[in-house]
């Protein structure tokens, strides 16, 4: 079994600064690539940004600039660093890990719950 936890999130200011982390955790032969998603009321989930297992990144162009995706393998963790929030950054932010666990030739995306991030003035 595996567990997708993040951490962090909350309230800012636009223009202000959030970073939220992600672990994954259990039945772990080899974390793939994880990445952030969002999802705000009424809008489809939509992807943030995505690191591959070899550090390579992607990002949705709204964020380019302003987000920065990592992680620590040793950790089995990544983090997003959030700059220059907008309003419009505001979601419920979810992770997502490709994992693929001790006995299987198979990957599995894994979720976790999601952390809300609301930027208001």
């Amino acid at each position: 079994q595996v567990q997708v936890e993040e951490f962090g999130g909350g309230s800012a200011q636009p223009g202000g600064s959030l970073r939220l982390s992600c672990t994954a955790s259990g039945n772990i032969f080899r974390l793939n690539s994880m990445g952030w998603h969002r999802q705000a009321p009424g809008n489809q989930r939509e992807l943030v940004a995505g690191i591959a297992q070899d550090g390579a990144t992607n990002y949705a162009d709204s964020v380019k600039g302003r987000f920065t995706i990592s992680r620590d393998n040793a950790k089995n963790t990544v983090y997003l660093q959030m700059n220059s929030l907008k309003v419009e950054d505001t979601a419920v932010y979810y992770c997502n890990a490709a994992v693929r666990p001790r006995g299987s030739p198979v990957a599995r995306s894994h979720w976790g719950q999601g952390t809300q991030v609301t930027v208001s003035s």
